[in-house]
């Protein structure tokens, strides 16, 4: 294998800074509707592929089978779900919180795994499972004393990661046959048409927006998405997957760092103590499950745009 252009463990230093600011552009972008951002964000995403598919892809699409058209598709709409229930959560609760919730999503994955292939719990993947149910009960607990409001985001979050493993669990068998440039336009742009009609059926804004919010869905489409995720698949090439899911384990504490500097968001002692029980849990079970190749455990495995 030749050696790669650049450091790949810089690549995903710098891909961890990216997926952490999602959460911080969706909340500079209060008054927008979280389906509108969300819109935009896969948008401005597609735009910015179409030249590269419809180029040097074109004839990817001309012979997909229907099958994987199907699971695109349904793929597509359940990553227009997560965010729109993720970036909505943000609306109600902390970046702490809301990120560190929503980042359980390699533990519904591998639930998911269970229950429609079968696939056996080892009992560190048990373990860790147990660990980050404790350290979300803990943020729950402490969001519900600040307010309902806050719980309310932290459930929008928890619903967002379910949603997103079920796009994971769709496109898992398209995948296989279908490349990733390819496979990825198709759900984003799935994606962007179910949130247009979902945006029309609540008759939401289209243009009425400053320009700060044009430049934060363009950020968003460039950030958490290209120089984000896109860098950890090209990072796969020379490092395991187990590297960036432990590196993706990052983005929690990335993101709350952000937030306090940037949102001047401060973190309560359960947001602290739930949210480092979770990283943990989430660090387990990424050791726990790197021998099973064919369970999901990474956000990026199969190209996870969700931060």
């Amino acid at each position: 294998m030749r050696l790669p252009p650049f450091n790949p463990y810089i690549a995903v230093l710098i891909g961890v800074i990216s997926i952490s600011t999602s959460a911080i552009f969706v909340k500079l972008a209060s008054g927008v509707p979280a389906s509108m951002i969300a819109f935009y964000r896969l948008f401005f995403a597609v735009l910015m592929m179409a030249p590269l598919i419809l180029t040097k892809y074109r004839h990817e699409l001309k012979v997909i089978k229907q099958t994987d058209w199907l699971l695109a598709i349904g793929a597509g709409v359940f990553l227009a779900l997560h965010f729109i229930l993720w970036f909505e959560s943000l609306n109600h609760t902390s970046v702490a919180s809301s990120v560190v919730l929503v980042s359980l999503q390699p533990i519904f994955a591998f639930l998911g795994t269970y229950l429609f292939f079968q696939e056996r719990f080892s009992p560190g993947a048990i373990i860790s499972m147990i660990i980050t149910v404790l350290g979300s009960v803990i943020i729950s607990w402490g969001d519900l004393q600040i307010s309902f409001g806050n719980l309310l985001g932290d459930i929008l979050a928890l619903l967002g990661a379910i949603m997103v493993t079920v796009y994971f669990l769709f496109g898992q068998q398209a995948r296989r046959r279908v490349s990733f440039m390819t496979y990825t336009f198709i759900v984003y742009f799935i994606s962007a048409v179910t949130l247009f009609i979902y945006n029309i059926v609540l008759q939401h804004e289209f243009f009425a927006y400053t320009t700060n919010h044009w430049l934060i869905f363009i950020a968003l489409a460039i950030f958490p998405t290209f120089l984000g995720h896109s860098l950890f698949n090209w990072a796969l090439r020379w490092l395991s997957t187990s590297v960036i899911s432990m590196a993706v384990v990052f983005e929690p504490i990335g993101a709350t760092i952000l937030a306090y500097f940037i949102l001047d968001e401060m973190v309560t002692w359960s947001q602290w103590l739930g949210g480092t029980i979770v990283i943990f849990g989430l660090f387990l079970f990424v050791v726990s499950t790197t021998r099973k190749r064919q369970v999901t455990i990474s956000h990026v495995k199969d190209d996870h745009p969700n931060h």
